[in-house]
């Protein structure tokens, strides 16, 4: 089981994000975005945005920091990855 998270470098609302992903399953996503107090109206097809002030208590958490294309490269091997329509 692992939980991965992007630095929170994406603009959106007047903040910054980041993306929490699954390298195994949603259901341990949720699990994990609901740990940490993300709301389950941050989940976004097969990601979780996580708002800048949440990423430490996500790395704390357990969730390993990694680059954005890393991460976008574990959601695919994980056979998660839902692309928008």
């Amino acid at each position: 089981m692992t939980v991965y998270i992007d630095p929170p470098i994406w603009p959106g609302h007047g903040r910054l994000w980041s993306h929490l992903v699954s390298d195994v399953s949603y259901e341990e996503l949720h699990a994990f975005a609901a740990g940490i107090g993300c709301p389950p109206r941050a989940f976004d097809g097969d990601h979780y945005d996580v708002p800048s002030t949440l990423y430490d208590t996500a790395v704390e958490a357990g969730a390993v920091p990694v680059g954005s294309k890393e991460l976008l490269g574990h959601l695919t091997n994980a056979g998660l990855r839902r692309r928008k329509r």
